[in-house]
């Protein structure tokens, strides 16, 4: 399900230990401890049955090979998590070097066959604007093909194997000037079939992250990112009747970024999100991350989480709970 704003907000969250860096690494730490994942999500649901996503990421590169079972990379297992009404929001990675987007389009499917039953939404590619990063999927060959040619190889195949309640979608950081292009360019070199699979389209944002934004200013800009996402980048493209998702939106502590502070932009930003869902078209939003990478870490990329590495609550994980709990969709998995 992909609920409309009048149904609520879908919400998610990432649960894994291991978190991409801007050079192209990853922070790790202690391995994660499934019991405290599962009793974690279990609190930020709220109730049994309520619509909610656990985020993972599965990686196709060059070395994958066809016909066999295909592993989540983080967190592991994670099919695990989507019980009790919960269901994957799972992100196919595209990393290969030899650009071999027919060997994408096979892993897809098998994605849909392995995991479409527990899966509510596929997105295919992460953050393929991104071009600087080896951890991102903008830095492989062809990846514009990936995407145009895989969307609809993975709604075909969920709807052969009668998964209608399986979503299919991209995702992008925020775009503007020359880059605001990116989504139209898809959709026309996608064409009719590329836009008839697409369910969704999804968003990463970290505002008061990578470039300062002063407190009393935050609700304003996120507000402002959203509307031009959607009123300049999504429409001229043809794909404004989609569902906009957050995909992932987080905010870390450490040295002078306090605890208290990652609660108030965590609470800042999903208010914006459920105050404009309606008129914007906003379908629901993802945290990143649930437990730190490494909470004794040095870098930004260590400590996004609603948690320390030992699953111990800050602040935002109650408000992240209450919100939740406010804003959350209470109808049920739709098929359709």
């Amino acid at each position: 399900m992909t609920p409309t704003a009048q149904d609520g907000l879908l919400f998610g969250i990432y649960p894994g230990g291991v978190t991409g860096d801007d050079a192209g690494g990853l922070a790790d730490g202690p391995p994660d401890d499934p019991a405290r994942v599962s009793s974690a999500l279990d609190d930020l649901q709220g109730r049994p049955g309520r619509p909610f996503l656990v985020r993972a990421y599965a990686t196709f590169d060059d070395d994958t090979r066809p016909g066999t079972p295909h592993a989540t990379a983080t967190p592991a297992d994670a099919a695990r998590y989507a019980v009790r009404g919960r269901r994957l929001d799972l992100v196919a990675q595209y990393r290969s070097g030899a650009g071999d987007v027919d060997g994408y389009c096979v892993f897809l499917r098998e994605l849909v066959e392995q995991y479409g039953e527990v899966t509510g939404t596929l997105q295919v590619t992460e953050e393929p604007n991104v071009t600087s990063n080896p951890v991102l999927d903008g830095f492989y060959p062809r990846v514009d093909e990936a995407i145009v040619r895989g969307v609809p190889v993975a709604k075909a195949r969920a709807r052969e194997l009668g998964y209608g309640h399986l979503r299919v979608g991209f995702n992008t950081t925020p775009l503007f000037g020359p880059a605001a292009s990116f989504i139209g360019d898809l959709a026309d070199r996608g064409g009719e079939g590329f836009i008839a699979g697409l369910d969704y389209v999804g968003l990463d944002l970290f505002p008061d992250v990578f470039r300062p934004v002063a407190a009393p200013d935050l609700a304003q800009a996120v507000e402002g990112l959203l509307r031009h996402h959607r009123d300049e980048v999504l429409t001229p493209a043809g794909l404004g009747h989609l569902p906009l998702h957050i995909t992932e939106h987080g905010w870390p502590t450490g040295p002078e970024r306090p605890a208290h502070r990652q609660a108030e932009v965590v609470e800042t930003v999903v208010r914006v999100v459920a105050r404009h869902a309606e008129r914007l078209g906003l379908s629901g939003y993802t945290h990143f991350a649930l437990r730190d990478a490494d909470s004794s870490g040095p870098g930004l990329f260590h400590r996004f989480g609603l948690t320390t590495d030992d699953y111990t609550p800050k602040p935002a994980f109650e408000v992240m709970r209450k919100l939740v709990e406010q804003f959350a969709g209470d109808a049920g998995w739709k098929t359709g």
